[in-house]
């Protein structure tokens, strides 16, 4: 709802002006800055969800002035912790989640960080203890940036705030070129900018503002559940997910695929409520509908439940027109094509509504990718498909066959890294990636945590969120609900296997008589680029652009990367992805 600008520092009234200056878009509704006292500076930008009077306004103070907090996003257990607070003796002046959260900082401090639940980012002080605690959820639905240079701390919602602020002396992360073309994004802890970090998701960090010192904390989600985990649990967690998610003062809109995730969070809205609610929906012209279908099933959708449908039409000319505007709104260049879809879904739908709620996050919690079933499959019988492998079937199979085969390693989490890559992931990079590849007691459990917190975190949230405030709009996802994160969390191994391919979420859309969604065929979100591939007035768009961007980058690409620089028009097969890809990054890199 918000973007968040901090600096610890001297002088530094007019760096904090203008970080805030650069994050406006994400709070269009009132922006301010102030110096909590000497060597400290905050500034918030608002968009107004909840409570929309000014005294919610950011910076916020409490009444005495003895504390301060801004922050960027929303609390779905406000309420409770708002009794909780009253029963203290405290009062409110404003029904915002925010007034509440900030006094609740001032009581409990870093202990009251576990009791949160929602999306969050955030930096608050208690001048009493002369203590700053930064936070993000564990979710990492918003984002957060930082930089420790020069003797100052900056912290922003967006990378390209500090970067304006360090101005010429932050150069390109050319280190992040591999992550890039394999991953789709950076290092979860690095960015696009040298010395501009990304800030760990789960994780708080408290200053002492007098000695310097930092101590940092991580944590989970933990469920409260009285039973074991089953279909009737997940839907009341939902349903409950929902109800918090859609408790705004704005008016919502759903991003309405058609597909299973999205099409059961409207449902059970409308269940409750019996409010039609605006649902937007990528359609594209007739000669390519056979494939992108997105638009019948949601008028399957309708027919069972009544919705005021905005169908957002994609065509290429509308790409072109817009790629400029989309490109600057970026604050890091993400390899995946639904960014584009987001943005201008987000652009047309803001003239109608100020929240977007989405289906992230239910594939990640829940088992619903394609690599998440091949997985399976592989973990059956590894040295059975290992040996395929080595008989060279991989390269005489067909795409998806091949890259099944061909992303077996000798251990699972190497196997399952290749599966969610783009490309054959070399040796050395697939090394350190296993560094960081979650190890806990189930190989399933393991795959679906490495998909949460790199591919979900970094690709689609980072996307959901950017796309959505370059437009004065939040993007909001019920199925990373706390208490449905911990629910997967707490599922045994069996479980997950037992619910792969999002079992639950199919049930549910079956007993509503939406069978033909839950049987719908998985299929990426993302723009026709197979087919505009084979059209000359596309290609000899991109291709010039990647082309130039070899000249002056392509010596700090690993070799597969510049060699489809070189040469986009020779990509096969699914090499169309990083194709366009390489556009999008070249494109960024021109603009920032």
């Amino acid at each position: 709802m918000c973007g968040i600008n901090v600096i610890i520092g001297s002088n530094q009234e007019k760096q904090i002006d203008l970080m805030m200056k650069a994050t406006m878009h994400r709070g269009p509704d009132h922006s301010s800055s102030c110096k909590v006292k000497e060597g400290l500076y905050f500034a918030g930008n608002r968009l107004k969800i909840l409570d929309l009077g000014p005294a919610s306004n950011q910076p916020l103070w409490t009444k005495e002035r003895d504390a301060v907090l801004v922050w960027n996003g929303a609390l779905y257990n406000y309420q409770d912790l708002r009794n909780e607070l009253l029963v203290l003796g405290y009062k409110f002046f404003s029904n915002s989640d925010s007034e509440v959260l900030l006094y609740w900082l001032k009581h409990f401090g870093t202990e009251g960080i576990y009791a949160l639940k929602g999306m969050f980012a955030l930096a608050f002080t208690n001048l009493k203890s002369n203590q700053m605690i930064t936070a993000r959820d564990p979710s990492g639905e918003k984002p957060l940036y930082f930089s420790h240079k020069n003797g100052n701390w900056y912290f922003s919602s967006e990378a390209k705030a500090i970067q304006k602020v360090l101005s010429e002396s932050v150069k390109i992360n050319s280190e992040q070129f591999s992550y890039y073309y394999y991953l789709r994004h950076t290092h979860p802890q690095q960015s696009f900018y040298k010395d501009i970090l990304q800030f760990p998701i789960g994780t708080c960090w408290s200053f002492n503002l007098n000695s310097g010192e930092k101590k940092s904390f991580t944590w989970l989600p933990k469920a409260n559940l009285k039973r074991k985990a089953n279909a009737g649990i997940f839907q009341e967690l939902l349903k409950d997910a929902v109800l918090k998610n859609f408790h705004v003062e704005r008016p919502v809109g759903l991003m309405l695929s058609g597909g299973a995730d999205s099409s059961l969070i409207y449902s059970l809205w409308y269940e409750e409520t019996g409010e039609p609610l605006p649902a937007y929906t990528i359609t594209y012209p007739k000669e390519i509908q056979y494939k992108y279908a997105d638009p019948g099933f949601v008028r399957q959708l309708a027919k069972r439940y009544p919705m005021l449908n905005r169908p957002v039409e994609i065509t290429l000319e509308k790409v072109k027109a817009n790629w400029d505007a989309y490109i600057k709104s970026m604050d890091q260049p993400v390899g995946d094509s639904a960014g584009f879809l987001t943005w201008i879904l987000a652009k047309e739908a803001s003239a109608d509504i100020k929240v977007l709620i989405s289906g992230a996050g239910a594939d990640e919690l829940f088992g619903g990718y394609n690599r998440h079933i091949a997985f399976s499959k592989y973990l059956e019988k590894p040295r059975f498909w290992e040996k395929l492998k080595q008989m060279g079937l991989g390269n005489i199979l067909p795409s998806n066959a091949s890259k099944f085969l061909n992303s077996i390693e000798k251990n699972p989490h190497d196997t399952f890294i290749q599966m969610a890559a783009l490309e054959k992931i070399p040796g050395k990079l697939l090394l350190e990636l296993g560094n960081y590849y979650p190890k806990s007691e189930g190989d399933l459990k393991n795959a679906l945590e490495w998909d949460r917190t790199w591919y979900l975190v970094n690709d689609i949230l980072k996307i959901h969120d950017n796309t959505c405030m370059a437009h004065g709009v939040e993007g909001r996802a019920p199925y990373l609900d706390s208490e449905l994160i911990a629910l997967s969390q707490e599922m045994s191994e069996t479980e997950h296997r037992d619910q792969l391919g999002k079992k639950w979420i199919k049930s549910a859309l079956q007993k509503r008589g939406l069978g033909a969604i839950s049987k719908r065929k998985k299929l990426g979100f993302g723009l026709p680029l197979a087919e505009w591939m084979q059209e000359k007035d596309f290609s000899s768009w991109i291709f010039g652009t990647i082309q130039n961007m070899e000249k002056e980058w392509g010596s700090h690409f690993p070799t597969e990367m510049r060699n489809l620089a070189l040469n986009p028009g020779k990509a096969k097969g699914r090499q169309f992805l990083q194709v366009w890809n390489l556009f999008l990054l070249a494109s960024w890199l021109k603009q920032h």
